[in-house]
């Protein structure tokens, strides 16, 4: 808020006398109100106005010398909008002689010191008395700049007594009453009370002497204004303490009302003690901070000069550079080997690299085509196995069956091995889930010595998937194929592509339109990526497609493609798989010994007969690895002295996998009767066989008929077909059934086949 700064000699207080006399009648003064602190008597005060009506207010009393002096008197709550002034305007630059108009000029902004009150109740009651010194307006500093400032010199502490008149139109501040405090005094006796203070007073001393080691707020002015101030006196030393102190408003109030000696000085040593820790706090931080800033600037420099002596001497060259140069060696290591096409696009490029400043986003796109271009595998291939029985074994090793899909990847490898070269053929395996399509791609890989790469487009819907983004959009990349090749590092790999009767199709394109070019012999040698835009040699890629169905495959598509079907298998064949490949991996895969688990050959069957029925294997799998856990768990909860062998068998198979969801009673057990015939259910999951069974009925109108109809439902209701008796039923089913064809055999031998043709309705009951 203010400014302080010391008083000529014996103008920093009255008289004691003085004070006392003047004690009796008390004063009228103009109340000023201070927002920011109080004003502490001995120093030279700049309150600085931002209300142009105050200040012309105080103008016109000095003018009619009414105005020499006023009573400042903080307010009770600070205004809004000044809570979060900054230090420096809360703890105002102290001077050591009255400042000038001339030396007011340099501050840009006016504070707001004061402003008007609705009343002298927003006032404390102690203040200062104020000699106003002089007066200067804001326009004879800054045109536009409304209000002034006012240098005063607080005289002494007075006390408002009472109020004359609150602010009206045309006076904008508040006539008081006020009696002035008396003035303390320090005894020079060898009392406690004087022992105490000049204690206080040393300790004040020590802690300014700190205070002033560091760089605190309005350090300077403070070194100034010691030099002309006596620190004998303690009370003086605790105003100006309390004066140039940043403390809270109410801290400074409670010094400024204080009438006892060594409790004004314990006050403001603890303010002053709170204003040196968080000096040394802000100083700690200030330390810190310039410390790594210094530490970043220093290493900043020194790695410039270093590279640039390192540029100086050839020893090593700039970003940019290094990145063209080792772009260069890229391109010099892949040879002869790429397509003129794509060695002229990759020259095109390096040379617009070099032209390009490394902050563009440009540099960077350019830069990441360079290295897709570099990094693919350009006429590298990886050398086919040509053993014909070493690639059975492999096959045999990790499929049981399969003789289909094993002769033609043996045909395939006997074709390359005659003609002397490799081209790519597209297989595609088209079966029911579970029966190994995905894993015999990968066994056809190791057995001709590829590399192996998988991904899905089930449910894919963008082209970009397949043929890459253009690489005017942000973030693009090619696609799922080149990404194969980069990833592999051979031109000639084998490619799984998986679930293809499940491409999408929407807004964004056509997959299976794109996949034409990708997997066409005659199309893929020269395979135009859209983020690439040069041909990649696609012809030696051997693709492998899967699916369930081919009714959802494309026809162009499906035209290219050499279908290979895995029906399933049958129970021997489940039983071989089981007993070859599934028990030893799920057994390893638990944890679970192997003499620690015994699978009777009835228990297995009972699995495959009448809970794993699927074309496949895979819910035999997991109907072993439930089984397998199961027997883990039994193992951890015993001790391992108590640990014995786990047999699955018939008795107890139903504990460990629940009872069965298929059963293998058969209805019929000799030949199908007379009026039933055999059925068959058939989806890409396999089939099931269905009981059809014809039954006639006649209208009533022969009564003949309807009553031979009649006995026989009568007897069909007699006999009471219940889902728990069924099974105990099976001879009244048969006769039951040869019932109905007796009674349609009579019918139509009495000439009634007329009933048939017209009113009659047949019955197709599936059992």
């Amino acid at each position: 808020m203010q400014s302080f700064v010391l008083g000529e000699a014996g103008a920093a207080a009255p008289p004691a006398d003085a004070a006392a006399g003047a004690a009796a009648e008390p004063e009228l003064l103009y109340a000023l109100p201070l927002f920011r602190k109080p004003a502490f008597p001995g120093f030279y005060h700049v309150i600085q106005v931002q209300d142009p009506e105050i200040m012309d207010y105080i103008v016109r009393l000095r003018s009619s010398e009414k105005g020499g002096y006023l009573a400042g008197f903080m307010t009770k709550e600070m205004p809004e909008g000044l809570a979060d002034s900054p230090q420096s305007e809360t703890a105002a630059p102290l001077l050591s002689l009255p400042p000038t108009p001339q030396t007011q000029q340099g501050e840009k902004k006016t504070r707001k010191d004061t402003g008007k009150v609705a009343s002298s109740d927003a006032l404390m009651e102690v203040g200062t008395k104020l000699q106003v010194v002089t007066v200067t307006l804001g326009k004879n500093q800054a045109p536009s700049q409304p209000g002034g400032s006012l240098v005063v010199m607080p005289m002494q502490r007075i006390r408002r007594v009472g109020t004359i008149s609150n602010p009206v139109a045309g006076v904008p501040l508040c006539a008081v009453e006020t009696v002035p405090l008396p003035v303390l005094e320090v005894p020079t006796d060898e009392s406690e009370t004087s022992i105490e203070i000049r204690a206080l007073n040393h300790e004040m001393v020590a802690t300014m002497k700190d205070l002033l080691k560091m760089q605190f707020v309005n350090k300077e002015q403070f070194e100034q204004v010691i030099k002309y101030y006596n620190l004998d006196d303690p009370l003086k030393l605790a105003d100006l303490a309390a004066g140039m102190s940043s403390a809270p408003r109410q801290d400074l109030q409670e010094v400024l009302t204080c009438e006892d000696a060594a409790e004004r000085l314990r006050k403001v040593l603890l303010i002053l003690k709170k204003d040196l820790e968080s000096t040394r706090l802000q100083s700690q931080f200030r330390s810190q901070i310039e410390d790594k800033f210094a530490k970043e600037n220093k290493k900043f420099i020194l790695m410039q000069q270093l590279r640039y002596i390192k540029r100086e001497l050839n020893l090593e060259w700039d970003g940019k550079q290094s990145i063209i140069t080792a772009f260069k060696e890229s391109i010099k290591k892949l040879g002869n080997l790429v397509p003129e096409e794509a060695a002229k696009a990759m020259d095109q490029e390096l040379s617009k690299l070099g032209n390009l400043e490394p902050q563009s986003a440009e540099f960077n796109v350019c830069r990441t085509y360079l290295e897709w271009l570099t990094a693919l595998p350009w006429g590298k291939f990886s050398e086919d196995n040509t053993d014909i029985d070493r690639a059975e074994r492999i096959l045999n090793e990790d499929h049981y069956s399969l003789e289909d899909v094993k002769e033609r990847i043996l045909e395939h490898m006997a074709v390359s091995f005659l003609k002397g070269s490799v081209h790519g053929k597209i297989m595609c395996l088209v079966g029911p889930p579970g029966v190994g399509k995905t894993s015999i791609g990968k066994s056809i890989a190791r057995a001709i010595d590829r590399q192996f790469f998988r991904f899905s487009v089930g449910g894919l819907h963008d082209v970009s998937e397949i043929r890459g983004h253009r690489r005017t959009y942000v973030g693009a990349m090619p696609g799922k194929i080149i990404q194969a090749l980069k990833i592999r590092q051979v031109s000639n790999p084998v490619i799984l592509v998986d679930e293809v009767d499940k491409l999408g199709r929407d807004f964004r394109g056509d997959p299976s339109s794109a996949l034409l070019e990708v997997l066409d012999p005659e199309q893929n040698a020269n395979f135009r990526d859209l983020y690439l835009d040069v041909p990649f040699d696609l012809s030696k890629v051997l693709f492998i497609c899967t699916a369930n169905v081919t009714d959802t495959i494309p026809g162009p598509l499906l035209d290219r493609m050499e279908i290979i079907r895995l029906a399933g298998y049958v129970y021997e064949e489940k039983l071989a798989i089981a007993n070859q490949y599934l028990i030893p991996q799920t057994i390893a895969s638990n944890g679970v010994a192997k003499d620690m688990l015994d699978l009777q050959p009835e228990a297995l069957a009972e699995l495959i007969r009448n809970y794993a029925r699927e074309a496949g294997v895979r819910e035999l799998r997991k109907l072993l690895e439930k089984i397998t856990r199961k027997v883990a768990l039994s193992m951890v909860r015993a001790e391992a002295a108590e640990r014995k062998l786990a047999m699955i068998s018939l008795e107890n198979l139903r504990k460990f996998v629940g009872q069965p969801p298929h059963s293998t009673d058969r209805l019929f057990q000799d030949a199908v009767p007379s009026g039933v015939a055999m059925g068959l259910a058939w989806t890409a999951l396999g089939g099931k066989t269905l009981v059809v069974e014809a039954r006639g009925r006649v209208p009533a109108s022969n009564a003949r008929a309807a009553q031979g109809v009649s006995r026989v439902v009568q007897r069909e209701e007699k006999i009471g077909l219940t889902g728990e008796e069924w099974p105990d039923r099976w001879k009244q089913v048969r006769r039951l059934l040869r019932c109905y064809s007796v009674i349609l055999c009579m019918l139509l031998q009495r000439g009634l086949d007329n009933y048939c043709k017209k009113d009659d309705r047949i019955e197709l009951l599936a059992v």
